[in-house]
């Protein structure tokens, strides 16, 4: 049976954070279908503005919407430790979704000398749902969702080196090792939640091909605006809406699933279509590289956890 937004179920009296809700985007359709159907969101991002400007979104479908808003950076280890403790104001977390992350920018390093697409996608993830764990075990029934990509099968190996000085040269491969990361992660925290008893699930999602902004702010320099248009014009007119991407999300996010799914959209290469469940690569699957890269990264951000 098909998978459709209608089958998300009533949500009244549960909590969920989505990072990355800025308006048009992924996060921000996640956030929004979330709200409808009455749960309590609290919308992560970097940007007061863009937070406060999805918040405003949200509020013009759903008058009546429980919202919150935090500010984190992910790219800044502090910024992830100071969103963590504004978040423990939340109380039970039943739904994290980690929705923020960057594609493909030019190189650089973050404050705490990370190449940025690690730390943006994986390693504030790693840290934030480490911090906030605490409250999606209160919750009974926890649940962290994480968005990898169709691009992890760019990474030829998994990221297992010193983080900080990252072996891929080609901002592409960087960014698909970034999103095996995703995976990795996702297949390692469920195990460990499993192992010790922990009432919380981990799934991983993919949008498939997606009309979002996210390409064109890795590819288009500051300041050449009418570039940038013509970049997201072309990609939305070849890809499914972003309203469409979120449904993966979304799926895993309401869906009675088991942990470890990943969900991706149906049609042909994944690049479109209703959710459903899919497969990952062979390095995804790979269990010693879960456990080293867990190591790896409580290492980098300075938290042991479970």
């Amino acid at each position: 049976m098909t998978w459709r937004v209608a089958d998300i179920p009533d949500l009244a009296g549960r909590t969920v954070l989505v990072t990355g809700p800025t308006t048009g985007g992924l996060g921000f359709h996640t956030a929004l279908e979330l709200a409808r159907r009455g749960a309590a969101v609290t919308l992560a991002g970097r940007n007061p503005r863009k937070v406060t400007e999805a918040a405003e979104g949200i509020r013009a479908e759903v008058p009546d919407a429980a919202l919150s808003a935090i500010t984190l950076d992910l790219a800044d280890l502090a910024s992830v430790r100071r969103a963590a403790a504004e978040g423990a104001d939340i109380g039970p977390l039943d739904v994290l979704v980690n929705n923020a992350g960057v594609m493909a920018p030019p190189h650089r390093l973050t404050p705490d000398g990370f190449e940025s697409q690690l730390a943006t996608n994986h390693l504030g993830p790693f840290l934030l749902t480490g911090l906030l764990l605490p409250q999606l075990v209160e919750s009974g029934d926890g649940r962290v969702v994480t968005v990898s990509s169709i691009m992890h099968r760019l990474a030829r190996t998994a990221p297992l080196g010193d983080p900080h000085t990252p072996r891929a040269t080609n901002r592409w491969v960087a960014y698909g090792e970034s999103k095996l990361a995703n995976l990795l992660f996702t297949y390692e925290l469920d195990r460990r939640c499993q192992q010790g008893g922990l009432p919380v699930r981990a799934l991983a999602a993919h949008p498939g091909f997606a009309g979002t902004h996210l390409a064109v702010n890795g590819q288009v320099p500051a300041g050449q605006q009418r570039r940038g248009a013509i970049l997201d014009a072309t990609i939305k007119a070849v890809s499914q809406s972003a309203a469409a991407g979120a449904w993966p999300s979304l799926m895993a996010a309401t869906a009675d699933l088991p942990g470890g799914t990943y969900v991706g959209p149906s049609g042909p290469g994944q690049l479109a279509g209703p959710p459903q469940v899919v497969g990952a690569s062979g390095l995804a699957r790979d269990e010693m590289a879960q456990r080293r890269l867990w190591e790896i990264s409580e290492e980098a951000v300075g938290l042991q956890w479970p």
